[in-house]
């Protein structure tokens, strides 16, 4: 991102004096003869932005319900073990890997018929102080495994393991069907019955013994990861406000900023786990199948923490590009139905453009066959294409016409805020650029 930043700022202005108007054709699009309307008053964003302030009320309610809908299966949706509804974090494990795949086929032989041997190579580590020769210690082991022997998750335990010193035993636990996969829910379903059942019940609550392994790690990850989402959400949250109030001298826009990208990311993550997460309805299945997606039992656990990272930060920058526009009009004219159409028509070519584009990129990883990938690249691409499209050219006008000048609203008690320019350099000490021959006789005759 850093070298993105210092390129854009050091060998893209050279390049662009160096081919200087051999760059683009001026008032053409590829040679093609199409006039530019980029900014053009009376082109299509500036009559998009006027028919949706005409009737604000009716967009703003309609698109906001529309985007609420949307995220409704992300807190309501029936998950396939019926327990609860929403959104089931966790791995997909093998799950995830396409069917055809021979690691898949060979996995799915080896739990069918080897259910007990087959997770010879995923166990459960219990560390349990003491030496096995220690005959309390030998005691529990066996009280342990005795425990654990109606559990269908778990295979017969490895002989115990004393470490070279006396001080530390270990007990290998295999798991067994659904549960060999490390990684699935089953696995991680029971290392929390070992941890918080099995051990205490044999050893007592604070006995020291530790429960390790590759799915106590996945567990401990989805641990750490409940706990510090929420902490990131709004810290996040709380600077993005305190930056654009800075920025736009304002509450209100910093506000409705961030309730707009909370509504793209919250659209993307119920249709993330309407398409892709099971036991949902029937007509959502067949469009996973018709777009060849895999649906799993569980979204991947780091996916909504990445979502809200990536989507914010770019929902964020549209906003920032969109909103110094309108600013910038608004400090000129004071108008702020104009500025608001002023606003949309400067930017909605780039913004929609530059969406274009990620959306084609996203796509390619929904394209993919693993699991993960196509829900990262879904959600992402559907964030993005409403972010650019209902949310900048529906949601931000019809908002900000029912606001009018209140958009601008600063408390006295933050008067003192520095004015922050975020062009460089004062409003007023702009340059119009006329975008007709008669704006042009015009600026010429009031010059003289």
């Amino acid at each position: 991102m850093l070298i993105s930043v210092a390129l854009s700022m050091t060998l893209l202005p050279a390049l662009m004096a160096l081919f200087s108007d051999r760059l683009v054709k001026p008032g053409f699009i590829f040679g093609r003869g199409r006039t530019l309307e980029q900014g053009r008053a009376g082109g299509f964003w500036d009559r998009e932005s006027r028919s949706v302030m005409k009737r604000p009320w009716v967009y703003l309610i309609v698109t906001a319900s529309f985007m609420i809908l949307l995220s409704v299966p992300y807190w309501t949706q029936s998950r396939a073990d019926g327990v609860g509804h929403g959104m089931k974090k966790g791995f997909s494990g093998i799950a995830a890997i396409p069917d055809g795949i021979p690691t898949k086929d060979a996995f799915n032989v080896l739990v069918a018929k080897f259910p007990t041997e087959s997770g010879a190579q995923s166990t459960a580590q219990v560390v349990i102080p003491g030496s096995k020769t220690d005959p309390s210690v030998a005691q529990k082991i066996q009280a342990l495994d005795a425990a654990i022997a109606n559990d269908g998750a778990f295979a017969t335990p490895q002989p115990p393991q004393t470490s070279q010193d006396g001080t530390v035993t270990l007990v290998s636990i295999p798991f067994a069907g659904e549960a060999t996969d490390s990684q699935s829910a089953a696995a991680v379903d029971a290392i929390t019955r070992l941890r918080d059942e099995y051990v205490p019940q044999t050893f007592g609550q604070d006995s020291g013994v530790l429960v390790g392994g590759d799915t106590a790690m996945t567990k401990d990850f989805f641990d750490i990861s409940n706990f510090y989402t929420p902490i990131i959400i709004l810290l996040v949250l709380g600077l993005s406000f305190i930056l654009l109030t800075v920025v736009f001298r304002s509450i209100v826009v910093p506000a409705k900023a961030i309730v707009m990208n909370l509504l793209s990311v919250g659209a993307a993550y119920g249709l993330i786990t309407l398409i892709f997460q099971q036991g949902g309805p029937a007509w959502a299945h067949s469009i996973a199948n018709a777009l060849n997606f895999t649906q799993v039992d569980a979204i991947e656990s780091w996916l909504p923490l990445f979502l809200f990272s990536i989507l914010f930060g770019l929902s964020m920058d549209y906003q920032v590009f969109l909103l110094s526009r309108i600013r910038e009009e608004y400090d000129k004219s004071g108008d702020n139905s104009e500025a608001v159409a002023y606003g949309l028509r400067t930017t909605g070519g780039i913004i929609t453009g530059a969406a274009v584009i990620m959306v084609a990129v996203f796509a390619a990883f929904a394209s993919g066959r693993i699991a993960a990938l196509q829900e990262m690249g879904f959600g992402l691409a559907v964030a993005v294409f409403l972010d650019a499209t209902i949310v900048r050219s529906i949601l931000v006008p019809s908002a900000m016409k029912l606001l009018g000048d209140r958009n601008w609203y600063l408390p006295g008690w933050l008067q003192w805020l520095p004015k922050v320019d975020v062009e460089g350099h004062a409003a007023a000490e702009r340059i119009t650029i006329p975008d007709t021959p008669a704006e042009l006789v015009e600026a010429r005759d009031s010059s003289d």
